[in-house]
């Protein structure tokens, strides 16, 4: 058997490193910040910390298996796509072998996690994992992909809930309603930037079916997503502290309208990163709004 160099070995890493994206943490973001709100809300502003470890280490695992697994569906497409084209699987870097192999460690430490927690959030996360597998496919059977997205994105929500409370209630699915809505929002940017080039593939998204009227629609979304989260803070008696951070991430969205003006990819690209602000100002503004009562 050939022995591995020090060198080679850290090439190695390297390579699985960039197959899970680990050089770009937006996803890590968007997948974070909704659970942790799910978490807040939850736990009444005190969730356990034991189960903030998990859901955050869940987090970074499972995206990191969904960007592998989107590799490996995506293997004959991405040579073909500017933006993707150097990735590891689609350059040769890394053998088909190793990302499946890499996709299975992933999932296997994430469940080992989820089996830390109650029964209930145990058998979610078999849905959980279902949707994080089945979304990479979507894109070749509907122009909607952005809405499975949202849910496995929003997943964490209704497994949040069910390993603070072991329950499900209403303001859980509304906030997992507005979770999709604002992935929608956000990779409906995203895939502005690939627009060309998917449609040159027959690669099929919102961007591609909404077409001219895509700013439009993406607003009205925004609207919807803000509407929900007032909704959210009616519902759970929040206090203005929290309704200010949704002033902000308000701004933040015209902030976003004005950068897809134009639908240069580039613009459109600096406004899908600005999600990332979006999901922190509403979850400080959510932190800080259970300060008072966390310190009473």
């Amino acid at each position: 058997m050939r022995t591995m160099t020090i060198e080679q070995f850290e090439n190695r890493l390297g390579e699985y490193a960039q197959l899970m994206r680990l050089h770009r943490p937006i996803g890590i973001y968007l997948l974070l910040w909704p659970t942790l709100w799910a978490l807040w809300l939850a736990g009444d502003g005190q969730p356990q910390r034991g189960v903030v470890l998990v859901f955050v280490l869940g987090v970074a695992l499972m995206r990191s298996a969904g960007c592998v697994m989107n590799d490996i569906a995506d293997r004959d497409f991405d040579p073909h796509v500017a933006r993707t084209r150097d990735r590891p699987l689609a350059a040769g870097r890394v053998s088909l072998g190793e990302a499946v192999s890499v996709m299975i460690v992933l999932c296997l430490l994430a469940f080992g996690l989820v089996l830390t927690q109650n029964a209930l959030t145990i058998q979610l996360s078999f849905v959980g994992v279902a949707l994080a597998i089945s979304y990479p496919f979507m894109k070749r059977l509907h122009h909607f992909p952005q809405f499975h997205l949202g849910a496995a994105f929003g997943w964490g929500i209704p497994m949040a809930y069910a390993a603070i409370t072991n329950a499900l209630p209403p303001v859980c699915w509304l906030l997992f309603l507005g979770n999709v809505l604002w992935s929608v929002v956000y990779d409906t940017q995203y895939a502005m930037v690939d627009r060309e080039d998917d449609l040159k593939i027959g690669v099929k998204s919102t961007a591609i079916r909404f077409g001219a009227r895509d700013k439009q629609i993406i607003g009205y979304l925004q609207l919807a997503l803000l509407a929900v989260l007032v909704g959210i803070g009616l519902l759970t008696t929040r206090g203005w502290i929290y309704y200010l951070g949704l002033f902000v991430a308000a701004w933040l969205a015209l902030y976003q309208q004005y950068l897809i003006r134009d639908r240069k990819p580039e613009e459109c690209f600096k406004a899908f990163l600005n999600n990332h602000a979006f999901g922190l100002v509403v979850f400080c503004g959510l932190l800080l709004d259970y300060l008072p009562t966390s310190s009473a």
